[in-house]
């Protein structure tokens, strides 16, 4: 598994997402036009409130610009409860016809102590693969 040289974050109403990605070598098959990416997501909540997420939303493009979005609630069957202080983590994936591109997204989340809800910016993030000479992002 070839890991990337940096991590993505974004800081959202005390919400920080950070994002790892991973080439899966072992999953793609460059020559059927099948590249799979892994990506590590943490969501820390460094404010004073607790919040739930509710929903996501994922705008997944390719190095052709087609992009596709996927919505839907919680994430990894849950929706996680972040005290003050507290963070969730999981691991996700997806698979591209090209070997690179990018994704993005928002996490629709709710203030537990006011029923506020709001959303948290899931930041761009590069999926290289060494099958790609430069970087889409």
């Amino acid at each position: 598994m070839a890991r990337s040289p940096e991590d993505y974050s974004a800081v959202t109403r005390d919400i920080r997402v950070t994002i790892r990605t991973f080439f899966l070598a072992d999953q793609s098959e460059p020559e059927r036009s099948h590249y799979v990416w892994a990506y590590r997501v943490t969501i820390a909540n460094e404010g004073r409130q607790t919040v739930q997420l509710l929903k996501r939303t994922w705008l997944i493009t390719d190095a052709q610009g087609r992009t596709q979005r996927v919505h839907g609630d919680g994430v990894v069957g849950e929706q996680p409860v972040l005290e003050p202080g507290e963070s969730f983590e999981y691991t996700s994936g997806t698979p591209l016809s090209t070997p690179s591109g990018f994704m993005r997204g928002l996490y629709h989340m709710i203030d537990s102590g006011s029923g506020e809800p709001f959303d948290v910016t899931i930041p761009s993030f590069s999926l290289d693969s060494p099958h790609e000479p430069h970087r889409v992002h």
